[in-house]
């Protein structure tokens, strides 16, 4: 792999990866030709496509990010599999940044997250679902509960990694207070781990609502009143742009816009 790296770096004539020990990470030229040569895959996925059939193997492969994956996409796929038995809907979560260039790459048919930067968008088309926000979870009976007004940061703090895209919110909340981000003792947007964390601690966990949804819903979770935190931004379908929509994905993307309108309300 590091041979190959190495050749690619000197067909193009600039480095591709910053190394730091044994992990890399994509330079600014690196970024830019992912971009492109995600879109060259992409081709050659539709010609295999175009050979074997509208789908694969009867297989539709989704992207969620873990906000949809909770409540969205399981009612879209119960919808799915009642209108096309004969079709597998795979699902994997994962980050936003993830789950985008998998799609480039033409190993995922659909994404359904947030709406990247424009800077990130070359290539993809975004139909927006609904607008999500940002809420600071703590478990019930949680001291800050009886603190109207009371300082989340106060508490430990549960915040999203710095690449995760609801993290710009979480720093703008602070920064409106003349404050800079406090120090984290935990950075995640794993549901397992900040539901754990927060349930067996007083932590503070910035999070999409809709991670914590049913949580929310059943009173073991309750959202903070902290004046009205930032929208995290809209959240919707991404496709390729000028990507082949056969039958099973339409359908696969009607069944989450019913299930989006069902969440909304």
């Amino acid at each position: 792999m590091s041979k190959t790296l190495r050749e690619l770096e000197e067909r193009v004539g600039t480095a591709l990866f910053e190394r730091a020990g044994r992990r890399l990470r994509l330079t600014a030229a690196g970024r830019i030709f992912q971009k492109h040569a995600g879109l060259s895959l992409t081709e050659l996925d539709r010609g295999v496509r175009a050979i074997r059939g509208p789908v694969a193997g009867g297989i539709v492969s989704a992207g969620v990010l873990p906000t949809v994956a909770t409540r969205v996409l399981p009612r879209a796929a119960i919808a799915f599999a009642q209108a096309m038995p004969e079709i597998c809907l795979r699902a994997s979560t994962g980050p936003n940044h993830y789950l985008l260039s998998q799609l480039r790459e033409g190993r995922l048919d659909l994404v359904v997250g947030r709406l990247a930067p424009p800077a990130e968008m070359a290539g993809l088309v975004f139909e927006q679902l609904y607008a999500e926000e940002v809420v600071a979870a703590v478990r019930a009976g949680h001291p800050a509960l009886a603190s109207p007004g009371a300082d989340p940061a106060d508490w430990p703090l549960i915040l999203p990694p710095p690449r995760a895209i609801i993290r710009p919110v979480v720093e703008q909340y602070f920064l409106a207070r003349g404050r800079e981000l406090p120090r984290p003792q935990v950075e995640t947007i794993s549901l397992a781990v900040g539901r754990g964390l927060i349930l067996a601690s007083d932590a503070v966990w910035f999070i999409s609502r809709g991670v914590l949804a049913e949580e929310i819903a059943s009173g073991a979770i309750v959202a903070l009143d902290l004046g009205g935190l930032p929208l995290a931004g809209p959240v919707g379908l991404t496709l390729r742009s000028g990507q082949t929509v056969p039958d099973a994905l339409e359908v696969l993307m009607q069944t989450i816009r019913d299930a989006a309108q069902v969440e909304r309300g």
